[in-house]
């Protein structure tokens, strides 16, 4: 495994994090290369649970280089943070975690023109994690309010532009929501200060090195955040991330041609799940749903927010394994199934009585989608301990096989519960 890449291809929260770390002894390099905190992964080790928003899964593993890309928006608080909760459990934060000079920072004046928009959208509302990642994307975009990590860690660039930036803020936040309260750059000055100080370190020009990394020939492994149905350009617009959460991002996220990845895994949860607003056809609002909801444990590692869950959506993962171009599906939380009597799996679509296997690129024609359904029986039987997947009851294996003959790509790797060990490799 020279260069792989991890990918969901739902609407985030796949357990990429877990695929991740089972790669990571592979691997020599695992890069994050788009996103912010708003992402969460959690790791279980041995029964030790770590729950991980900005850093690369790869930092659990000392002997690993950990790569935070040119793509991800930064929250230094929240990195440090993190950083400060890894190294009390006893795992070293050394100069193997490397930052972007490229990536861009999150300040107070993102978070609050966040809340603000959401707040006057009322029922409209994206549903975000209120954490400034749109606002820092769009000032990225933007170019003329964006300051880069290169420029926190230059003490006379970085106080001319925050001072530029936050007088700009402060006169569009006036006039949008009075009475607000406002930036003060020194008290931002002498935060991020503290935060340049012992980040600086770390900070270095990361598309560069990662190119040496490929000429030297080391084993590079890619991260993803969110999923393939939140990409700004290829999801469920409006309701997606800020970035390209598919396996389209890894270039622009990283500078890494995506011709230099041998393998790009795509991973999915055995049911469908998603947070915040936008349709999701096979949504479900009963008991079923609430029962997937708990085995599942489907609260948002970042926000605590429970997840709407529903049966497994064949239509809308195939549109994001197309769009990132697996090889291959890893099929993650399927013991979550285990106790029901029935399973369904949505085939197709019908949208204004005609039936469709093709993701609508509208929102408004999702939100009219109703899903057909092929109905398998479920096995009835605690699958956590498995081994092998001979050992699977027939009809678990035959729920995965239904998946790989709609998404036209073989398992892999199957899951069957938190840890680790609780893995099956297929091949």
């Amino acid at each position: 495994m020279a260069v792989t890449a991890v990918v969901g291809l739902q609407w985030g929260d796949e357990a990429k994090g877990k695929i991740v770390d089972l790669l990571t002894d592979r691997h020599d390099v695992v890069v994050r290369y788009l996103g912010g905190n708003n992402a969460g992964h959690t790791v279980v080790i041995r029964g030790e649970k770590y729950k991980l928003s900005l850093l690369p899964a790869g930092v659990l593993r000392p002997e690993v280089t950990s790569v935070i890309a040119a793509g991800v928006v930064l929250n230094p608080g929240a990195l440090l943070g993190e950083m400060d909760a890894i190294t009390k459990r006893g795992i070293p934060i050394s100069q193997n975690l490397l930052l972007s000079d490229r990536a861009h920072v999150i300040f107070p004046w993102h978070r609050a023109e966040e809340a603000m928009l959401e707040k006057k959208r009322g029922d409209d509302a994206i549903g975000t994690t209120m954490r400034g990642i749109g606002p820092c994307y769009r000032d990225k975009a933007g170019r003329t309010h964006a300051i880069r990590v290169g420029d926190l860690v230059r003490p006379d660039v970085f106080r001319k532009r925050v001072h530029e930036v936050a007088e700009h803020k402060n006169a569009k936040q006036s006039a949008l929501d009075p009475g607000s309260t406002l930036t003060d750059p020194e008290a931002v000055l002498a935060e991020y200060g503290r935060y340049a100080e012992r980040l600086k370190p770390h900070v270095v020009d990361t598309t560069a090195w990662l190119h040496k990394a490929l000429r030297d020939k080391r084993n590079i492994l890619f991260e993803g955040a969110q999923g393939s149905l939140l990409d700004v350009d290829h999801g469920t617009f409006p309701y997606v991330t800020s970035s390209n959460s598919s396996g389209c991002g890894i270039h622009a996220g990283s500078g890494v041609p995506e011709r230099a990845i041998e393998k790009m895994i795509g991973v999915v949860k055995a049911y469908t799940t998603r947070v915040g607003g936008g349709p999701c056809p096979t949504e479900l609002h009963d008991a079923i749903g609430q029962h997937i909801r708990d085995e599942g444990h489907e609260y948002g590692t970042v926000t605590g927010r429970p997840r709407r869950c529903g049966w497994f959506d064949a239509v809308a993962a195939s549109y994001g394994a197309r769009i990132s171009g697996i090889d291959c599906l890893a099929v993650m939380l399927l013991d979550v199934l285990s106790k029901l009597d029935t399973l369904q799996i949505c085939e197709a679509y019908e949208i204004d009585g005609e039936r469709t296997k093709e993701f609508p690129s509208h929102i408004t024609d999702l939100a009219k989608a109703q899903p057909v359904y092929r109905t398998l029986p479920g096995w009835k039987t605690d699958i956590s301990g498995l081994k092998k997947i001979a050992d699977f009851p027939k009809q678990a294996r035959a729920y995965l096989d239904t998946i790989s003959e709609l998404l036209e790509h073989r398992v892999e790797i199957v899951s069957i519960g938190p840890d680790r060990e609780q893995t099956v490799f297929v091949k």
